[in-house]
């Protein structure tokens, strides 16, 4: 006869064994987080941006520190890019976006801010010394004046005055489906996950860059930076600024950030949904696969001629991506491997 004790003991084993199911099983996984930190970024201005986080990062620095410096990398960068070197607004004015959010929900966040060369480190102080979290137009200006910011000269780079010169042939607004990947970069071909090359890195006129990373600590922090889409309607905002759009961070869970039609991310609250499936279980693909699938329900026909694309990273140190249409990459950097990654899409 079974001991009724025995009983006992065995049954609630199997009932919390079939309660917690895979959750017993990722217990190992979430346990080799420490000490491997990871950094990944959209598009293939990502490689180099990467290698800036990556200066934090590889000496066990905090992921927040990480995500600030890699960005500016591309902040710096002179070209029709994320920055001051970026194409203007249909007035012939750059205006720039940015934010930041930790391991802890502090979150800042700049927009529609002229003349900043680092608009992600406003960002972060406004995190870091008021009260608020978003600051915008002349009092974000005024703002990092007086933290110590050097107003730069209202001048367009070169690249970015030929293209605004093209554009006042016709004044036309329309967004163009990964216009990032239309020019060649400078970068050396990348690898692809998949075994493939990815010729010339591709790239090289993105108007955004995100960034999430985990830290030797497990802790979680990300950035999106970003001069709006090129030629835009004065006072335009999109996605990259807004917390749970463009950016979301939840340390328990993930971190996602997105880029492409910024009104369509804004629609659905893109970055917050991601890792909301995320918590719902989903891994990092999965879940930028399901957040991409709502905005075809919502655009119907419509989808067609936008780009939206999601990149994300779970508490697993587990990272993947999912995009409307192909086309667009995104760039990871760990101490194993570093390379720039195809993302799949519902379009093929």
């Amino acid at each position: 006869m079974i001991n009724r004790r025995k009983f006992i003991n065995a049954s609630a084993f199997t009932s919390l064994a079939a309660l917690v199911g895979k959750k017993a099983w990722a217990t190992p996984e979430y346990e080799t987080v420490k000490g491997k930190p990871i950094v990944i970024s959209t598009w293939d201005a990502g490689l180099n941006a990467n290698k800036g986080a990556w200066g934090i990062l590889g000496k066990n620095g905090r992921a927040l520190d990480a995500v600030e410096a890699g960005v500016m990398v591309t902040e710096s960068e002179q070209s029709c890019c994320v920055g001051l070197g970026a194409n203007p607004d249909r007035e012939g004015i750059v205006t720039l976006d940015a934010c930041i959010m930790d391991e802890f929900f502090n979150c800042g966040s700049v927009a529609f801010l002229e003349r900043i060369k680092h608009p992600v480190s406003v960002a972060r102080r406004v995190m870091e010394k008021t009260p608020h979290v978003m600051l915008v137009g002349n009092g974000a200006q005024q703002f990092a004046i007086a933290e110590g910011f050097p107003l730069e000269e209202q001048t367009l780079s070169p690249d970015a005055e030929k293209a605004y010169r093209e554009w006042l042939k016709k004044s036309e607004y329309k967004p163009v489906i990964n216009i990032e990947n239309k020019k060649q970069s400078a970068f050396a071909p990348s690898r692809l996950s998949t075994g493939e090359w990815l010729p010339g890195g591709q790239a090289g006129n993105h108007d955004t860059i995100g960034m999430v990373a985990m830290d030797s600590q497990g802790n979680l922090s990300g950035s999106c930076t970003t001069s709006g889409m090129g030629f835009k309607m004065r006072g335009r905002l999109g996605d990259s600024p807004i917390i749970g759009a463009g950016l979301f961070v939840d340390n328990e869970v993930g971190a996602c950030t997105a880029t492409g039609q910024g009104e369509d991310v804004i629609r659905m609250c893109g970055s917050h949904t991601v890792v909301e499936f995320m918590r719902q279980g989903f891994a990092p693909e999965a879940a930028c696969k399901k957040a991409i699938e709502r905005i075809i329900k919502i655009k119907g026909e419509k989808v067609k001629d936008i780009q939206v694309a999601f990149l994300a990273l779970n508490k697993k140190g587990q990272r993947g991506s999912f995009a409307i249409h192909k086309g667009f990459s995104y760039a990871i950097k760990s101490h194993d491997i570093e390379m720039l990654v195809a993302s799949k899409s519902w379009f093929l």
